[in-house]
């Protein structure tokens, strides 16, 4: 059993996926489609669902700091329903605020160049996400 973790840009798509214990999330790659294509995206994760036997989907839900939901949180809710609908499989919406300036962080600190952080920043901000929900389900203080 694995948790597949999604970090979902207007033009990215990050991805982090957990160990078979669902214990360690780590990133796993970013899928690049054209601006705001989200439908584009749905048979590669279809399939790496199928291939990885994917048992749950956690989907960043971008909140503003306020806890208000904007624009980017309505786009993120009318992928859950695409997910949902294309692949038969539970979707989770997950509080994502700040994991991208953490990931950015992250990288920053490792000394990686803007060039490769561009390419990296996304799975790693799906793995903040995930390890974030695992850490919280693993304490049954989520669901």
């Amino acid at each position: 059993m694995r948790y597949l973790g999604i970090d979902l840009g207007s033009k990215t798509i990050g991805l982090a996926m957990s160990d078979q214990t669902c214990t360690i999330a780590s990133p796993f790659k970013t899928i690049f489609f054209d601006n705001e294509d989200y439908l584009s995206t749905i048979d590669e994760i279809k399939q790496i669902t199928k291939e990885y036997e994917i048992q749950k989907i956690i989907l960043g839900l971008p909140k503003n700091m306020n806890n208000t939901l904007g624009e980017r949180a309505q786009i993120t809710m009318q992928y859950k329903k695409m997910l949902e609908d294309n692949l038969n499989i539970s979707v989770i919406l997950f509080d994502e605020r700040l994991t991208s300036v953490i990931s950015n962080s992250i990288l920053i600190e490792a000394d990686i160049s803007r060039k490769k952080r561009k390419k990296k920043v996304d799975s790693i901000a799906a793995q903040i996400i995930l390890q974030d929900y695992l850490n919280k389900e693993k304490n049954n203080n989520y669901e």
